[in-house]
C-alpha cells in the first residue's frame, strides 16, 4: 500500500560497516514501496569500523538516493542519538527504527494508523535482544520506578520504535531539553497515540551498557518528574518536624522527672536542633535545585562532525519545473 506522506526514517548505527550496505539497501527498498515520498536519515554514534567511509560512499552519485548522514564525533546514548536525526528530519511523519531491535517490516501498520489520526505510533517487539542478567534486572527496576512516579511504563507505553507527526516533533524541539523530552512526552503530552505489538527476531544484540543505561536513566527520572525531589522534601519535612517533636519530648522529660541522667537533656536538645536546621537546609536545597539545574549552562550533548547527502534526491526529480531551451 502506497500512502501519500512525506516520510522521514531515522536509524542509528555504530560498527556495522560490513552489512551497512545491504541494510540501507533494502531499508531504502521496502520505504520506497510504501511512501510517496521519504528520506533515509543515518546517524552514526562514533562508529570505530569504517561505517563513516560506507555512508559517505553511498552518498555518491552511484549510491543511495534520499540519504542524510550524520556523523557524531563522541558516542552519546541511543534517545539523543535519535534526536539528532529528529532534529533534521523534514518529513511530515518521522519513524525511528533501530535496525538491530526493531523489524521495519512493522512499518505500514504503523503508518496506518498514523493516517487514521494518530499523531504518535509505538510499536512494541515481544522479543527482545539478549542482554546480561545485571542489565535486565536494573531495567526491570527503572520501568517499575518510572512508573511508579509518572505513570508511565517506558519499555511499553514509549517504546524506541516509534513514528511521530511534525507537529510533535515541533512541540518536543521547543522543550529546554528536547533529547530527554523525546524519550517521554510523546506518550504524556496528552496527544492522540496508539500503541501496537508485534513480534519478530532482533537481527542482533544490541552493545548497551550497564552503567550508561544507569547514569541516562537517572537522568530521565530526575528531569522529566518532580517526584523524586518532592520525595526528598518530603523526607526533609518529616525530619525536622521529628526533630522538633523530639526536642519537645526532652523539654517535658526535663520538666516532669526527676531521675534524668545527667547530661541527657543537654545533649539530646543539641542533637535534635541541629537535626532539625540540617533538615530545614535540604528542604530549601530540595526545592531550588531543580530549578537551578535548568538553568545550567552544560554544552549540548552531541557533535556532527561529518555531514553528507545524496547526490540523487527523488522528490527533486519530481518537481514540476520544465526547462526552456533558447
Amino acid at each position: 500500500m502506497m500512502f501519500p506522506v512525506f516520510l522521514t526514517v531515522v536509524f542509528v548505527v555504530r560498527d556495522q560497516a560490513p552489512g551497512l550496505e545491504r541494510l540501507l539497501s533494502e531499508a531504502a527498498a521496502e520505504i520506497a514501496a510504501i511512501a510517496s515520498d521519504y528520506e533515509l536519515v543515518i546517524i552514526d554514534n562514533a562508529s570505530r569500523d569504517d561505517s563513516v567511509a560506507v555512508l559517505q560512499r553511498l552518498t555518491g552519485e552511484n549510491g543511495l538516493a534520499n540519504l542524510q548522514v550524520y556523523a557524531l564525533s563522541k558516542e552519546v546514548d541511543l534517545d539523543t542519538a535519535a534526536w539528532v536525526g529528529l532534529e533534521n528530519a523534514l518529513g511530515d511523519y518521522t519513524a525511528v527504527i533501530d535496525p538491530l531491535c526493531d523489524d521495519i517490516g512493522f512499518l505500514p501498520t504503523m503508518l496506518e494508523q498514523a493516517m487514521k489520526g494518530a499523531e504518535v505510533v509505538f510499536a512494541c517487539n515481544r522479543q527482545k535482544p539478549p542482554q546480561d542478567l545485571a542489565y535486565r534486572l536494573a531495567h526491570a527496576f527503572f520501568n517499575a520506578l518510572y512508573r511508579l512516579f509518572s505513570g508511565i511504563h517506558l519499555d511499553r507505553e514509549a517504546p524506541q520504535y516509534r513514528i511521530l507527526s511534525r507537529r510533535v516533533a515541533n512541540l518536543i524541539l521547543q522543550h529546554p531539553q528536547p533529547a530527554i523530552a523525546y524519550r517521554h512526552l510523546p506518550a504524556s503530552g496528552g496527544f492522540a497515540r496508539a500503541n501496537l505489538d508485534y513480534s519478530a527476531r532482533p537481527r542482533g544484540r544490541t552493545g548497551k551498557h550497564l552503567f550508561d543505561s544507569i547514569d541516562r536513566g537517572m537522568r530521565l527520572l530526575v528531569s522529566t518528574t518532580h517526584a523524586p525531589m518532592r520525595l526528598v522534601t518530603s523526607l526533609s519535612l518529616f525530619g525536622a518536624v521529628a526533630n522538633l517533636l523530639y526536642s519537645a519530648y526532652v523539654i517535658a522529660v526535663g520538666l516532669f522527672k526527676s531521675d534524668v541522667a545527667p547530661g541527657w537533656i543537654s545533649v539530646s536538645l543539641q542533637q535534635s536542633g541541629m537535626f532539625f536546621l540540617i533538615s530545614l537546609v535540604l528542604l530549601v536545597l530540595g526545592e531550588y535545585i531543580l530549578t537551578m539545574a535548568s538553568l545550567s549552562s552544560e554544552g549540548p550533548r552531541f557533535y556532527v562532525s561529518q555531514e553528507f547527502t545524496s547526490a540523487r534526491m527523488t522528490r527533486r526529480e519530481k518537481l514540476n519545473v520544465e526547462e526552456a531551451l533558447s
